[in-house]
């Protein structure tokens, strides 16, 4: 059934709620924080696992989080795996090991999406600095055939295992790996090649960086056609092409530099009917990603309208 503006699944990111002692919190800390959400007017979470990781949960402490979201009256479409990357030199057994827990937790939950990256922990640099992207990260080797075939086959690897449990599978754009240009993710989807393997197409991560970038329109005109899952956040930019000083901070979606009014308009003649995600870094994090959720309800369709076949996702290779 397409959904309409006032059924449409937008969830909440729990950035702003991490903090180590989550993992180990009892249940009325969940609950605390989780009402938070729901009291700003979400009826939806992504499950961020800086907030909490139930891939790690005892089977008896996930039947508790279970009745935790539901006395907070929340469902749980999506779980977010952030900084696991299943190619990382150092942990990708751990990391590949843990999404296999995370499929199986979330399939327990009734988790439809699972989405993750290669991105990897902060460096030293990064965390110094008042937003992380300002410094480089780790980045994923360029030209190298035998590490990207590692990310196929092991991105595929979690596609199946998803696709076992009814789960969908995203992959979030992010800069200096494998999806972090609109060619590079389409490739890797493609060399993927699994029904149930999308794009989650966040741009902001890129418009953010304070370095050249490709127009916002040409990349989503290249993944929007992949896309099975949104998480959406906006920034503002400014260029001096006298200086080449490249200045960005956080925005609300409907201030910062990409029009999300276009972008939502095109995702919808494509057939998009995915899960969105707000999120949001600084100041009132989930403030602002209640007004963005406000926002994007004013761009869906106010009644339900079954998209045209012609405009499905088409995800045969580009020439």
């Amino acid at each position: 059934m397409p959904h309409t503006s006032e059924s449409w699944p937008i969830a909440a990111a729990l950035h702003q709620f991490a903090h180590p002692r989550v993992q180990d919190a009892p249940a009325e800390d969940w609950l605390r924080d989780l009402r938070e959400v729901a009291h700003v007017g979400f009826q939806h979470v992504d499950l961020t696992d800086n907030w909490l990781r139930v891939g790690d949960l005892t089977p008896e402490r996930l039947a508790e989080f279970e009745l935790t979201l539901v006395a907070a009256g929340l469902r749980l479409p999506a779980i977010s795996i952030t900084r696991r990357s299943i190619i990382d030199p150092d942990t990708a057994a751990d990391n590949l090991a843990y999404t296999h827990r995370t499929i199986e937790a979330g399939a327990a939950l009734g988790v439809e999406v699972l989405s993750l990256g290669l991105h990897r922990p902060f460096t030293p640099a990064q965390q110094q600095q008042l937003w992380f992207w300002n410094a480089p990260g780790a980045s994923d080797p360029e030209h190298d055939a035998d590490t990207w075939a590692l990310a196929v086959s092991r991105f595929r690897e979690i596609g199946e295992h998803a696709a076992e449990v009814g789960m969908i599978v995203s992959l979030e754009m992010y800069e200096d790996t494998y999806l972090g240009t609109a060619d590079s993710a389409v490739r890797l989807i493609q060399d993927i090649d699994l029904p149930n393997v999308g794009l989650d197409p966040d741009i902001g991560n890129l418009v953010r960086l304070h370095r050249p970038i490709e127009d916002w329109r040409e990349m989503l005109a290249k993944t929007l056609p992949y896309t099975n899952y949104w998480q959406v956040k906006n920034y503002y930019r400014d260029e001096d092409p006298a200086t080449g000083a490249i200045v960005t901070h956080p925005a609300p979606l409907a201030l910062g530099f990409i029009n999300y009014r276009d972008a939502i308009r095109e995702a919808l003649a494509l057939g998009f009917q995915g899960v969105l995600c707000c999120e949001h870094y600084g100041g009132d994090g989930l403030g602002v990603s209640a007004m963005n959720m406000q926002y994007l309800r004013t761009l869906l369709p106010q009644t339900a309208q079954a998209p045209d076949v012609a405009t499905q996702p088409q995800r045969e290779a580009q020439p």
